[in-house]
């Protein structure tokens, strides 16, 4: 069926994975069915929500860390030594190039959003506030992925994607789990405002 692609790329978020670009296109695409009629405008709108809530995700994360993080968070959120997608795209980079570089990004943070969630559940089950942000902001980048898909797809036949995950956190100390996802956001909130600068344009109505 039609969402069967995007089904198959969720599964693979589910681990690390370390892979280079892979653009398959040909007739593996589904009908354009699966994708809205508002497919532009909706992706508009959820990547101006992330920018938008981003700086606030971040800091409600760092407080609820308590310390050290919340007085070093300079040091210890420093995103330098960890993983995360080059994004390399400008405003006058060719739409494609722009529409793949997005899908490589949002699909890496479905994945750490995922790993940061699941480690706040185990070390912070009553913060309720930051539990419930980091949900919308998955379930947010989840709908971006699909229209991602479905605009790869429906404009230039290109339905899969190879993308590099960042390490599993998963027994690693509560110390480690907290920075790691310190650092995954702090570099979030940094390439997310640069996202939308390059993506907006390119999704402007015609």
């Amino acid at each position: 069926t039609g969402v069967m692609p995007f089904v198959a790329l969720l599964l693979l978020q589910r681990r690390p994975v370390a892979g280079r670009a892979l653009l398959v296109t040909g007739s593996g695409c589904p009908s354009h069915g699966l994708c809205r009629s508002n497919v532009q405008e909706q992706t508009r709108r959820q990547v101006a929500v992330l920018n938008a809530t981003a700086q606030e995700l971040f800091s409600l994360y760092l407080k609820c860390q308590g310390e050290p993080f919340s007085s070093e968070s300079d040091k210890l959120c420093n995103p330098a030594g960890i993983f995360f997608p080059a994004f390399r795209v400008n405003r006058t980079s060719e739409r494609k190039e722009v529409m793949v570089a997005m899908y490589k990004l949002f699909a890496f943070l479905n994945a750490s959003l995922g790993n940061i969630t699941r480690d706040q559940e185990e070390l912070n089950p009553m913060a309720k506030e930051l539990l419930e942000r980091l949900h919308n902001t998955t379930k947010t980048t989840r709908g971006l992925i699909s229209n991602l898909t479905c605009l790869l797809c429906k404009n230039y036949n290109i339905f899969q994607v190879d993308v590099r995950y960042g390490d599993s956190s998963k027994g690693k100390s509560a110390f480690k789990k907290k920075q790691q996802g310190c650092q995954v956001l702090r570099k979030y909130v940094q390439v997310i405002g640069q996202a939308a600068r390059v993506l907006l344009p390119h999704l402007s109505p015609s």
